[in-house]
Protein backbone atom coordinates (compact mmCIF):
# COMPACT_ATOMS: atom_id res chain seq x y z
CA UNK A 1 0.00 0.00 0.00
CA UNK A 2 1.01 3.53 -1.00
CA UNK A 3 -0.38 6.59 -0.09
CA UNK A 4 0.21 10.35 -1.94
CA UNK A 5 2.11 13.07 0.29
CA UNK A 6 -1.00 15.15 0.18
CA UNK A 7 -3.02 12.15 1.45
CA UNK A 8 -0.56 11.41 3.95
CA UNK A 9 -0.07 15.21 5.02
CA UNK A 10 -4.44 14.75 5.57
CA UNK A 11 -3.61 11.58 7.14
CA UNK A 12 -0.79 12.90 9.77
CA UNK A 13 -3.35 16.58 10.08
CA UNK A 14 -6.07 14.44 11.41
CA UNK A 15 -3.84 12.73 13.92
CA UNK A 16 -2.75 15.66 15.10
CA UNK A 17 -5.82 16.67 15.31
CA UNK A 18 -6.89 13.76 17.38
CA UNK A 19 -3.37 13.72 19.62
CA UNK A 20 -4.68 17.48 20.81
CA UNK A 21 -7.79 16.52 21.97
CA UNK A 22 -6.26 13.04 23.79
CA UNK A 23 -6.37 14.70 27.29
CA UNK A 24 -3.69 12.07 28.51
CA UNK A 25 -0.91 11.60 25.39
CA UNK A 26 -0.60 15.41 24.46
CA UNK A 27 1.50 16.38 27.66
CA UNK A 28 3.31 13.15 26.88
CA UNK A 29 4.15 14.43 22.90
CA UNK A 30 4.34 18.01 24.32
CA UNK A 31 7.37 17.28 27.05
CA UNK A 32 9.08 14.82 24.48
CA UNK A 33 9.40 17.42 21.55
CA UNK A 34 9.40 20.46 23.91
CA UNK A 35 6.60 21.76 21.60
CA UNK A 36 4.30 24.25 22.91
CA UNK A 37 0.71 25.03 21.63
CA UNK A 38 2.46 27.83 18.84
CA UNK A 39 5.09 24.86 17.62
CA UNK A 40 2.01 22.46 17.14
CA UNK A 41 -0.30 25.40 15.21
CA UNK A 42 2.84 26.35 13.29
CA UNK A 43 3.89 22.97 12.66
CA UNK A 44 0.07 21.85 11.42
CA UNK A 45 1.11 23.17 7.71
CA UNK A 46 4.82 21.32 7.71
CA UNK A 47 5.13 17.94 6.26
CA UNK A 48 8.02 17.34 8.36
CA UNK A 49 6.70 18.28 11.80
CA UNK A 50 3.44 16.22 10.45
CA UNK A 51 5.82 13.58 10.19
CA UNK A 52 7.53 13.53 13.73
CA UNK A 53 3.43 13.33 15.00
CA UNK A 54 3.73 10.44 12.89
CA UNK A 55 6.83 9.14 14.22
CA UNK A 56 5.59 9.79 17.91
CA UNK A 57 2.53 7.89 17.26
CA UNK A 58 3.93 5.01 16.11
CA UNK A 59 6.81 5.07 19.00
CA UNK A 60 3.65 2.79 20.88
CA UNK A 61 1.29 -0.24 19.28
CA UNK A 62 -1.75 1.31 21.98
CA UNK A 63 -1.23 4.58 20.46
CA UNK A 64 -1.72 3.58 16.87
CA UNK A 65 -4.80 1.32 18.12
CA UNK A 66 -6.47 4.22 20.11
CA UNK A 67 -6.02 6.63 17.43
CA UNK A 68 -7.04 4.58 14.38
CA UNK A 69 -9.80 3.29 15.98
CA UNK A 70 -10.81 6.93 16.99
CA UNK A 71 -10.40 8.33 13.87
CA UNK A 72 -11.60 5.10 11.97
CA UNK A 73 -8.81 3.85 9.82
CA UNK A 74 -6.89 0.64 9.24
CA UNK A 75 -3.55 0.42 11.76
CA UNK A 76 -0.94 0.65 9.27
CA UNK A 77 -2.58 3.57 7.63
CA UNK A 78 -0.46 5.79 10.01
CA UNK A 79 2.79 4.04 9.22
CA UNK A 80 2.11 4.32 5.56
CA UNK A 81 1.17 7.81 5.65
CA UNK A 82 4.69 8.06 7.97
CA UNK A 83 6.44 6.71 4.71
CA UNK A 84 5.22 9.53 2.39
CA UNK A 85 6.26 12.05 4.51
CA UNK A 86 9.72 13.74 4.57
CA UNK A 87 11.99 11.53 6.18
CA UNK A 88 10.05 8.73 5.93
CA UNK A 89 11.34 6.37 3.26
CA UNK A 90 12.98 3.24 4.26
CA UNK A 91 16.47 3.05 4.82
CA UNK A 92 18.34 -0.21 2.41
CA UNK A 93 21.55 -0.69 4.41
CA UNK A 94 22.72 -2.89 1.22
Amino acid sequence: MSMTPETAEATALNVLAWLVSDEDLLPVFMGSTGADQDALRQGAGDPAFLGSVLDFMLMDDAWVVRACDALNMPYQHIAVARQALPGGAHMHWT
